[in-house]
């Protein structure tokens, strides 16, 4: 289990936890997060096109602002896009965290919920999960490694997942297409591929990843590039 640490400048903020192979599955990244003591107020969260899970845990507690002022304390959801740059920290106090990133494409049967009503902002996954966001936060919080933490995190999301719709197949595809051409790819022509028309793309696109095409394209474009500044 790789861990490392998050840093800012040549300060260090967190120390992160990666989960070895065995408790990985598609389409889902995770990392463990523990606060250093130094995790800055007004820290901007970058947009990412996948769902993000934040499950807080222990006696520490983080909460962040949106930019129309709305705070959110504790475990919570972010549709694609993360509120497109305009969530921030506002407090964050010894936290340990779990993230879970999720593709779009399955996003909706794990969290029971429709990403089009997410809108890219944030929830508090107890509005989503009611009692087993708590269950799940005292889980992690009683286990005695991030290991044993990414195991409950695998088997919670696996059994969310087969209780719920995936994305269409064409909808999958879309998405799909726009990955791997790190958001190249032309909404005309994957409407043309799918023998769709561009309406009927936007709207099955938008009510099931919770983006209309373009914006995802614009999202994944931006994504690459920030993945590319950081690597040098």
């Amino acid at each position: 289990m790789p861990i490392t640490a998050g840093e800012r400048g040549d300060t260090a903020l967190w120390d992160i936890a990666t989960p070895a192979r065995s408790h990985r599955m598609a389409g889902v990244t995770m990392a463990g997060f523990r606060d250093l003591g130094r995790t800055p107020s007004g820290l901007r969260l970058i947009p990412h096109p996948a769902v993000t899970l934040a499950v807080m845990f222990g006696a520490g507690s983080v909460t962040v602002v949106d930019a129309t002022g709305r705070q959110q304390r504790g475990s919570l959801v972010a549709g694609p896009g993360l509120g497109f740059g305009s969530v921030r920290v506002q407090r964050a106090e010894n936290f340990e965290c779990l993230q879970v990133r999720l593709s779009p494409v399955m996003a909706s049967a794990v969290l029971g919920a429709s990403l089009a009503d997410l809108n890219g902002a944030v929830v508090a996954l107890d509005d989503l999960w009611g009692r087993e966001a708590t269950r799940i936060a005292e889980q992690l919080d009683d286990a005695s490694s991030w290991e044993d933490r990414f195991a409950i995190a695998v088997a919670l999301l696996a059994r969310r997942r087969e209780t719920g719709p995936p994305a269409d197949p064409e909808v999958a595809w879309a998405w799909n297409q726009i990955i791997v051409s790190r958001g190249r790819a032309r909404v005309e022509r994957l409407a043309a591929e799918l023998g769709w028309s561009r309406k009927r793309l936007w709207s099955r696109f938008h009510a099931q990843i919770g983006l209309p095409p373009k914006r995802a394209a614009k999202l994944v474009r931006f994504d690459h590039a920030a993945y590319r500044l950081i690597a040098g």
